[in-house]
C-alpha cells in the first residue's frame, strides 16, 4: 500500500504512533527501533558485549573480526508470499532490513579469542582484554661539549 510521504517520512507515523514507550524516540528519532541497542560491560580479566536483536534467527546474525574491528550484521527478510485471509494490511511495522555496529578490539584479538551466545534475541559476546603493549622508552644519551 502506497502512503504519502514527505522526505521519506510517512505522513501518517506522528497520527498513527504505535510505538513501544520504551524507546527513546529523544534520543534515536523516529528510527529507532532499527537501532541495535548494546551493552558493554568490563570485567576483570575481559568484556562482555549484549546486544539486543529481537525478532532475528541465528542464522540471520554475522560477527566478524577484521583488521581489529568486530563487526555485528543482522538482516531479516519478510515473506511477500505471506497473505491474510481476514483482509488486507492497512499498516504493516515488521522490521525488514539490515543493520550492523563496529567496535573496535584491538590487533591482537583473534577469531578464536571471542565466544559467542545468542539466546531469546539476545546475543552476547565475550572478548578477552589483551594488554597493551609496552612502548619501549628512549634513552637520551648526554652530550658533552
Amino acid at each position: 500500500m502506497l502512503m504519502p510521504s514527505i522526505f521519506g517520512e510517512n505522513v501518517f507515523d506522528d497520527w498513527m504512533d504505535f510505538s513501544f514507550p520504551d524507546i527513546d524516540k529523544k534520543l534515536y528519532g523516529k528510527h529507532a527501533k532499527n537501532v541495535m541497542k548494546t551493552d558493554i560491560r568490563e570485567m576483570d580479566d575481559s568484556y562482555e558485549v549484549v546486544i539486543d536483536l529481537p525478532g532475528f534467527k541465528k542464522d540471520e546474525i554475522e560477527v566478524q573480526l577484521e583488521n581489529g574491528y568486530l563487526t555485528i550484521s543482522a538482516a531479516k527478510g519478510l515473506d511477500k508470499d505471506e497473505t491474510d485471509k481476514q483482509g488486507k494490511y492497512l499498516r504493516q511495522e515488521r522490521y525488514a532490513g539490515s543493520m550492523s555496529r563496529s567496535f573496535y578490539v584491538g590487533e591482537d584479538i583473534t577469531e578464536e579469542d571471542i565466544h559467542g551466545k545468542f539466546e531469546n534475541g539476545i546475543l552476547k559476546l565475550d572478548i578477552p582484554k589483551v594488554e597493551a603493549k609496552k612502548v619501549e622508552q628512549k634513552k637520551h644519551i648526554a652530550i658533552e661539549g
